[in-house]
């Protein structure tokens, strides 16, 4: 049984990370294209878009909002694990869930100040495109609740180390 629910949480984790993934690259593709538009209409047509520099600045925020998760799932956001790495198994296991509730608990403060703060700004238009700030304030919340649920399933155990624990046997040894 114990089994089975670790296949299902870890599914679950890697179609989450898919899928934001897939949204922040979306996010991110959005602002190629813009910051490309706004180049050609600035250096051919001679006037840029003014709406142009605030739609890749949210896209950019929301980008990194959204795969914050799957970043931190697979061990991959700037962090040192030195004192992780050198303590003992009970001592290493207080810290693993001393780190996992700290970033729980975070994660889901952001969510609610992000929440709070992005139905604050609802009665306010954007400059550029026009629009309430809270559609871009709300990629706030949901990549910091996206975040959380990440966090949560994941579980306070220890989180990947990017090219130690992918390492073959020939690569460790050669490092």
């Amino acid at each position: 049984m114990t089994r089975r629910i670790i296949m299902y949480r870890d599914t679950l984790l890697r179609l989450l990370g898919r899928v934001t993934t897939a949204l922040g690259g979306l996010a991110l593709l959005v602002t190629l294209v813009d910051i490309l538009y706004g180049v050609v209409t600035r250096y051919v047509v001679g006037q840029a878009p003014i709406w142009s520099d605030e739609l890749a600045r949210y896209c950019l925020i929301a980008s990194a909002l959204l795969i914050a998760g799957n970043v931190w799932v697979r061990g991959e956001h700037m962090r040192v694990a030195l004192l992780e790495r050198h303590l003992g198994h009970r001592p290493r296991r207080i810290l693993l869930g001393y780190q996992w509730l700290l970033t729980l608990s975070l994660a889901l403060a952001m969510t609610w100040w992000s929440w709070q703060y992005a139905l604050s700004v609802s009665y306010f238009t954007s400059q550029g495109l026009g629009i309430s700030r809270s559609i871009p304030m709300m990629a706030m919340p949901l990549g910091f609740g996206l975040l959380a649920l990440q966090v949560l399933l994941h579980g306070p155990r220890a989180l990947p180390r990017p090219g130690v624990d992918d390492a073959g046997p020939t690569e460790e040894a050669a490092s």
